[in-house]
């Protein structure tokens, strides 16, 4: 790892265990039955931890979408051509009647009031010059996992400080939520690699229909996943991620390190961001604490993920489209979280008997 990374790394605290107290006493005061906003009390103690307030005040929402190309792709393991990234990077940035960007995300995004930023993390494709975009990709596309290493570490750690570096900004701009999204053709195969080996799982096991594959195609992925895993056996978490992994699957676990380095919430939207997840909690613990699940996906793998981070979905909605789309949807369950123990009065405070 380059210094820089090692310091980020390192840099990620403990939550404030103090301010989580805190937020649980005033919860029991608070005028409702006890336990009676069930999850949203955790949700909401937690993000006392995250913010070091009983009281927690986060505003700003970003939704981070990096897009990366993958080698495997090649391989036949998607329903959908590798030229629907880049046309997905086109509509992320296009003009439309209803603000910038013609996607699910950016539909989603502009109903919540969340910012969308996008990051060219290594598209096999001349992108078109665009104020909007980041440009952070170090190489077209992922090598071929099945056959080689997907990417090198140079390139692993370079990714995964972009990603950081796109963090940063964000909440330079004022995110106090950030949500790290992807698009890339191919990806669900390098994020069930990763998750079968950290996890020590069959393919099988972690392995979805991604884009929408067919059985025939999904029974090929799960044979070309186990091939990249006979390659090495490997379970270092950098290591892992170089081999089997992807450009926007790093970019997302730096914007993770550095949302966490900087005390912030982060969402996880789905099954790639999942595995992102799984090495950044390997490599710092405390990362798995400013960590919030939107939504239980599609994808037969994330459950297995979640499990392994112990970490509770907020809902389940059989989301698998990626983009971040799933993590927007839940920033507004957050925010009312966080303003139950900021805005709610206590029994006393509002004179309301109580036993």
């Amino acid at each position: 790892m380059t210094d820089h990374l090692t310091v980020l790394i390192q840099s990620i605290q403990p939550t404030n265990r103090a301010a989580m107290t805190r937020a649980r006493e005033r919860q029991a005061n608070l005028t409702k039955p006890a336990g009676a906003l069930g999850d949203l009390e955790d949700l909401a103690a937690r993000l006392a931890g995250v913010f070091g307030s009983e009281r927690p005040h986060p505003c700003g929402v970003a939704v981070l979408v990096a897009a990366g190309d993958h080698g495997v792709a090649s391989a036949g393991v998607s329903a959908y051509p590798p030229e629907v990234t880049p046309a997905m990077v086109a509509n992320f940035l296009a003009d439309t009647p209803y603000g910038p960007g013609g996607a699910a995300v950016n539909a989603i995004a502009r109903t919540v009031g969340a910012r969308v930023y996008v990051m060219d993390a290594g598209v096999n494709a001349d992108l078109p010059a665009h104020p909007a975009l980041v440009r952070a990709a170090v190489r077209p596309g992922s090598r071929d996992l099945s056959v080689e290493a997907a990417m090198t570490p140079e390139e692993t750690a370079a990714l995964i400080l972009a990603g950081a570096a796109l963090a940063r900004q964000a909440i330079a701009d004022g995110a106090d939520v950030l949500i790290p999204g992807e698009m890339g053709i191919g990806n669900t195969t390098p994020a069930a690699t990763i998750t079968a080996r950290m996890l020590g799982l069959d393919p099988a096991q972690v392995t979805g229909r991604g884009t929408g594959v067919d059985d025939a195609r999904l029974a090929h992925k799960v044979t070309v996943i186990r091939t990249a895993l006979a390659r090495t056996p490997t379970t270092s978490p950098m290591k892992v991620l170089a081999e089997f992994g992807g450009y926007e699957i790093a970019a997302m676990l730096g914007m993770m390190l550095q949302g966490a380095a900087l005390r912030r919430a982060v969402i996880l939207d789905g099954f790639v961001e999942g595995s992102a997840a799984l090495i950044g909690v390997l490599l710092a613990p405390h990362l798995r604490d400013y960590l919030f699940p939107a939504g239980l996906c599609a994808e037969v793998g994330h459950a297995s993920q979640l499990n392994q981070l112990n970490l509770k979905p907020m809902f389940t909605l059989n989301l698998r489209l990626g983009e971040g789309t799933g993590g927007v949807l839940a920033a507004p369950m957050l925010l009312a979280a966080a303003a139950t123990l900021r805005e709610m009065r206590t029994f006393e405070e509002a004179g309301v008997p109580h036993g």
